[in-house]
């Protein structure tokens, strides 16, 4: 299962042709972390770019965090905040891959790869 960060979802909105061409190469489609969606709405100007992230993520499923997620992801943001910048969304969307034993595609590599049990794919070239 993948679980698609931010930083490809908006090369996606941005039509941008290798991450479109990953996209399309997918057998299934991958999940989105409910934060992710919110990231992307907290980017939009308007309504209409609100309504554009609603339409481009609504064939996907969305995801969030058990309780167990919630638990992880505050320990890892409490042991990694300092030492490696790792973010407060950052920590919730890692703890959800992990909690799903998902790969999360990224290229936000830098912060997460001191996650413990996450499964990192940068997806296409940049």
């Amino acid at each position: 299962m993948y679980l698609v960060d931010t930083d490809v979802m908006i090369d996606i909105q941005r039509s941008y042709a290798p991450a479109l061409a990953w996209f399309a190469s997918v057998s299934k489609l991958p999940s989105i972390p409910g934060f992710v969606v919110m990231e992307l709405i907290q980017d939009a100007q308007n309504k209409q770019q609100v309504r554009t992230v609603l339409q481009m993520v609504a064939p996907l499923q969305i995801v969030w965090p058990t309780e167990t997620d919630c638990a992880r992801a505050l320990s890892d943001f409490t042991a990694y905040h300092l030492s490696h910048q790792v973010g407060l969304i950052d920590a919730l969307i890692a703890a959800c891959a992990v909690g799903r034993n998902a790969t999360l595609c990224t290229f936000n590599v830098k912060h997460y790869r001191i996650i413990p049990g996450l499964s990192l794919e940068q997806p296409y070239s940049r």
